[in-house]
């Protein structure tokens, strides 16, 4: 049986990481000349080179590439293993790293991740929020197990991982008393001139919103934009402006903020998407959170 040193991968998947040999002996407290010969012993062991120069500096080859896929695999079990094992005896729970795009309204997620709290395993739930690009980065260094987004990985970014629809549903408008009883009437044709408070245009429901409003002839007053969900709904609850939340959660942010609703539109869909780095999802929690959106929350 051929047997793999596994030092000398690591070595060459810390360079790729770190993008450089430079890069990588500064990590691995190394000199570049014991790193490049640790990788020259590798491409000897497989027969193939890993490595191809372009300019000053080096990039993967094609199977360089495909080697590194594999050990990104590898490093990631090892550091799994790890884990499971020195946390099991102490605390004898599953851990379960959510990263949370911070768009996302935060009374969905809570929803989202409920199930996690009702399986016979005892899950440990890690919930960090960041923006998008920054959490499918942690994702690909394994420092998430999955990313909660409001719209899928898109096909031009190098990492590996797979999109996994957990359900979507319309868009209610709120308002206090006071601003949404002349409103009723006439909904949605009613919100021209209205003061509005919108997310950010750089997200994906601010672009359906804004398509479907042009679509309409209706141009509101923006009084406020705002890329954290949970500020814009305190503004709202003041009387600034008239707000959205998703449909499934309207009985609760009608008793939260105590506001009333003004419409409602299947036009703009609020969508919630599951990244992982597994095409089969596996975690157990991540299973739940899966079949619990599709067959009950979003059903």
């Amino acid at each position: 049986m051929e047997w793999l040193n596994y030092h000398h991968l690591y070595y060459f998947w810390t360079v790729i990481r770190e993008g450089g040999i430079t890069a990588a002996g500064k990590r691995l407290n190394l000199v570049p000349s014991t790193i490049s010969s640790q990788i020259s012993c590798l491409e000897g062991a497989l027969d193939v080179k890993l490595f191809k120069r372009v300019g000053r500096n080096i990039e993967p080859t094609e199977m360089g590439q495909l080697v590194f896929q594999y050990a990104d695999e590898i490093f990631s079990l090892g550091k799994e293993l790890m884990e499971t094992v020195r946390g099991h005896p102490k605390t004898g729970r599953i851990p379960l790293r959510v990263g949370v795009v911070d768009a996302l309204p935060k009374m969905v997620v809570r929803d989202l991740l409920d199930p996690v709290f009702k399986l016979p395993e005892q899950i440990r739930l890690v919930c960090h929020e960041n923006k998008k690009e920054a959490l499918l980065a942690e994702l690909a260094l394994h420092e998430v197990d999955i990313v909660l987004s409001d719209s899928p990985m898109g096909s031009g970014l190098s990492v590996k991982a797979y999109n996994h629809t957990l359900g979507e549903c319309g868009v209610t408008f709120f308002a206090v008393d006071a601003l949404s009883a002349p409103l009723l009437q006439g909904f949605p044709y009613s919100l021209e001139g209205s003061p509005v408070l919108l997310p950010l245009q750089a997200t994906t429901l601010r672009e359906e919103l804004d398509i479907w409003l042009e679509s309409l002839g209706i141009t509101p007053a923006i009084v406020g934009e705002f890329d954290d969900a949970a500020l814009l709904k305190a503004f709202g609850q003041r009387g600034d402006g008239i707000f959205m939340a998703p449909t499934v959660i309207e009985d609760e942010i009608r008793r939260q903020y105590q506001v009333s609703v003004v419409g409602r539109t299947r036009e703009v869909r609020y969508r919630f998407y599951a990244i992982s780095i597994e095409k089969i999802l596996s975690h157990p929690a991540v299973v739940a959170i899966s079949t619990a959106a599709r067959h009950s929350l979003f059903a």
